[in-house]
């Protein structure tokens, strides 16, 4: 084969597609960023910064191409692993190293390149073992039963809890809730039997029902018998009626609603914001998209996310490997929970939490992270192989 047909070939397997995606991302991004940092007292220039974590992001898709899905299998323990290693050691490092803020101690500062947060990267990480965990189940077990479904929901809850675990230590609830939703995806398409989750999740609905019941109409009994201090439940209550709770929580949500909301259909226009919003360029990021670009920017930003969803999906249904399967159906857990949280919380839909909006708002941790799962999947397209007799085959000839 000639080194020009060669390189063709290689082209032809590269994801264009999620490539222009992945550009409208970082357009909108610093767009966003910019105008969210021109209304704030910063000593950093984000826009600058997020553009060279983009730069070391489109780094770490270049190497994880390099590596195809029977190699990231074998490494999936030794990268969980190292996952765990790291939330240990955030957990256990001194507060100059890792210092707690706004009551978690969740990042590493590191002089010179700024802080860093493990669990954004154990996302991934968890996402690859249970990956694993599902497909050498179903290799080991090829005659199913309600003891083999239950055995395999056993042994993705063990490993779902350990990192779980450590996070709450921190304590990160935003992230833990990412880490249930990466469970919860690959327990629906594991084929797990609905005989066994149905029961499990009908039991965790209900008791979630009546922790909500509880909290709003009686926080008293929850002091009293849980020792559960009420002022825990300050987002929640900000949640409902922001304007009779002063908190942090419900002036940031207050602040989001009217700036989506003075935004109406088309905006205001690039830079004519008026609703001062603190740590915009993070977390609220899709309020100074609303307000600048009013519904119709808030709908094309959605329907990004949408198209990369159906790439993803399209990639999962590609693929032949079924740990790759299961790698996609992950990162779409991922990705979905974190644009339904991220916006559903600045238009009061869910309550407040810290996940921010993927590959838009200001983060090194998260983009990073989001783009070692995106070389992932750029890996799967680029060493997708079609065999001779597969039905894609048959339909071309």
């Amino acid at each position: 084969m000639c080194p020009m047909e060669k390189n063709k070939k290689k082209a032809e397997r590269f994801d264009w597609t999620l490539t222009l995606l992945l550009f409208l991302f970082f357009l909108v991004s610093c767009a966003a960023i910019y105008s969210a940092q021109a209304s704030g007292q910063y000593g950093n220039n984000f826009l600058v910064m997020q553009i060279a974590w983009y730069i070391v992001g489109a780094a770490i898709i270049s190497v994880s191409i390099l590596i195809d899905g029977y190699q990231y299998k074998r490494l999936s323990w030794f990268l969980y692993g190292f996952g765990l290693i790291l939330l240990i050691a955030v957990y256990v490092a001194p507060e100059s190293i890792a210092p707690v803020r706004n009551g978690a101690k969740s990042w590493f500062i590191i002089k010179g390149i700024g802080q860093i947060q493990p669990s954004e990267f154990v996302k991934t990480f968890l996402i690859l073992a249970l990956s694993r965990v599902i497909t050498s189940h179903q290799e080991k077990h090829l005659d199913k039963s309600l003891k083999t479904d239950f055995f395999l929901l056993l042994k993705l809850g063990i490993t779902t809890a350990v990192p779980l675990g450590l996070i709450m230590l921190q304590p990160d609830l935003g992230t833990g809730l990412v880490i249930l939703s990466i469970l919860t995806g690959l327990i629906f398409v594991s084929g797990i039997s609905w005989k066994i989750i149905l029961p499990i999740y009908s039991a965790g609905a209900s008791l979630a029902a009546l922790i909500f019941y509880l909290v709003l109409i009686k926080p008293d009994f929850l002091e009293k018998y849980l020792h559960v201090q009420t002022y825990q439940f300050k987002r929640i209550y900000a949640w409902l009626d922001p304007y009779n709770h002063a908190t942090d929580a419900s002036y940031h949500l207050m602040k989001s609603l009217r700036a989506i909301g003075s935004g109406l259909i088309t905006g205001k226009g690039f830079g004519n914001r008026e609703v001062y919003i603190p740590e915009a360029h993070t977390d609220f990021i899709f309020s100074v998209i609303g307000e600048e670009y009013g519904f119709v920017g808030g709908s094309i930003v959605i329907g990004l996310f949408f198209l990369l969803i159906y790439h993803l999906i399209k990639t999962a249904l590609d693929t032949n490997d079924p740990f790759n399967t299961y790698v996609c159906a992950g990162i779409i857990s991922v990705l979905t929970f974190h644009v339904f949280q991220n916006i559903g919380m600045t238009i009061q839909v869910l309550p407040i939490t810290g996940i921010p909006l993927p590959f838009i708002s200001y983060g090194g941790s998260s983009l990073m992270g989001n783009m070692f799962a995106m070389g992932l999947v750029y890996s799967i397209r680029f060493h997708h192989k079609t065999y001779m007799f597969s039905s894609e085959n048959a339909l071309s000839q």
